[in-house]
């Protein structure tokens, strides 16, 4: 009877702390959104047509974007995502060399 309350107490534990983790790296993720989103606001080109964009980027030890991969052919959004993404500080930074992965509709 006792290994079974003790393997019961040992399963409340270890399910509720897996709960917990979850929820507080989903609210870092929509701010790490925003923040990206708020840097990428207003394009320097005209674009006719929207452009959804797959970025691939990480972090610095200094918490600056990194960015790895941009998914688009347009070499203007390349270059343009590059120049105001690229070595910028935000304000909640993710994991130091977590790869990122974010999609970004890019309009006029």
């Amino acid at each position: 009877m006792k290994k079974f309350k003790l393997l019961t107490l040992a399963l409340i534990i270890g399910t509720s702390s897996l709960f917990a983790a979850n929820i507080e790296e989903d609210i870092s993720k929509d701010k790490m959104r925003s923040e990206i989103v708020k840097l990428l606001e207003k394009p320097d080109f005209i674009v006719e047509n929207e452009i959804y964009v797959n970025i691939t980027f990480t972090f610095s030890s200094e918490g600056e974007v990194v960015v790895l991969n941009v998914d688009s052919k347009n070499q203007d959004v390349l270059n343009y995502i590059r120049k105001n993404l690229n070595y910028k500080k935000i304000e909640n930074p993710g994991v130091r060399d977590k790869i990122y992965s974010m999609p970004i509709t890019v309009k006029s």
